[in-house]
């Protein structure tokens, strides 16, 4: 999809990191960058404007738009070469955010808010996002550097295969290698005949290694194909995952992950590896749902 980066903002020192990130992003995709803030008071009835012994400049309708001032600044000191725009939305962040998705290629969130964005924490407006977003979204936390590789999370469903292409594609943008990561001993949803269910195991702990690095590798395989230009490095972790994620964190440029929606917010790598990657991640973090139309 070409549609732009869409960036929430709400005046936080966070947001204006994300916006940092976004502008970045719709410049590695060639697109425009679309800076949104979520003005909540509208719907609360309350007097959008100065007060009758404030300055002129005051009241909450000028606070937003200042808002989308610095945030639209922001981005042009930083991609000076992308087109921006700008929105003032009556709505809160979560339905104004998951409404922008729905025409854009990337939302981009920081991990704490105030003012318009107030409780944009991972366990809400993040969460919410990737759960429901008709689009990837990318949680902007710890260092957003320029350098490291791009790590992607594989467990062989079709959600983690569309994080693996948006990695692919984020790894080329940026020039970057790709570390794909994949625990080998989890085995909650896998039957009787796969290599790795522990009945099968009396053949020695080696078939099921050959079983997880044949997955690995058809994992990548063809989007390996697609992007030769990248540089792949293949991590087959035996134990706990979240743990050897987070640990990649401390290096990478930004980790991806896919996202199981069951029904609400219910999915196994929401509700425990993207948790713990959104509240621990030493970098930016995008989640990527494998079921948009």
């Amino acid at each position: 999809m070409n549609g732009p980066v869409v960036v929430g903002v709400d005046g936080s020192k966070s947001a204006l990191t994300a916006v940092e990130v976004a502008a970045r992003e719709a410049r590695l995709r060639g697109v425009g960058l679309h800076v949104v803030h979520a003005f909540i008071w509208p719907a609360m009835h309350v007097d959008l404007g100065p007060s009758p012994t404030g300055p002129v400049g005051g009241g909450l309708l000028n606070a937003a738009e200042r808002v989308l001032s610095d945030a639209v600044d922001r981005a042009r000191e930083t991609a000076p070469d992308i087109e921006v725009t700008r929105e003032l939305v009556t709505g809160e962040p979560l339905t104004v955010l998951e409404s922008q998705s729905r025409k854009a290629s990337l939302v981009v969130v920081g991990s704490r808010g105030m003012g318009g964005f107030i409780g944009l924490l991972v366990g809400s407006t993040a969460v919410h996002l990737s759960a429901h977003g008709r689009c990837p979204v990318l949680v902007v936390r710890g260092d957003a550097r320029d350098s490291g590789p791009v790590v992607v999370a594989v467990d062989g469903s079709p959600e983690a295969d569309a994080a693996v292409g948006f990695a692919f594609a984020e790894a080329s943008a940026r020039g970057a290698e790709l570390v794909a990561v994949h625990a080998w001993n989890t085995w909650t949803e896998r039957g009787d005949d796969d290599p790795g269910h522990p009945q099968n195991l009396v053949d020695g702990v080696d078939r099921l290694r050959a079983g997880e690095e044949r997955l690995l590798a058809e994992a990548l395989a063809g989007w390996q194909e697609r992007y030769p230009d990248v540089t792949t490095r293949r991590r087959l972790v035996e134990g706990r995952i979240r743990p050897a994620l987070i640990e990649e964190t401390e290096r990478a440029q930004l980790i991806v992950m896919g996202a199981r929606g069951r029904g609400g917010f219910v999915g196994l790598l929401l509700g425990s590896v993207s948790q713990a990657l959104l509240h621990h991640a030493h970098c930016p973090v995008a989640v990527v749902r494998g079921d948009r139309p």
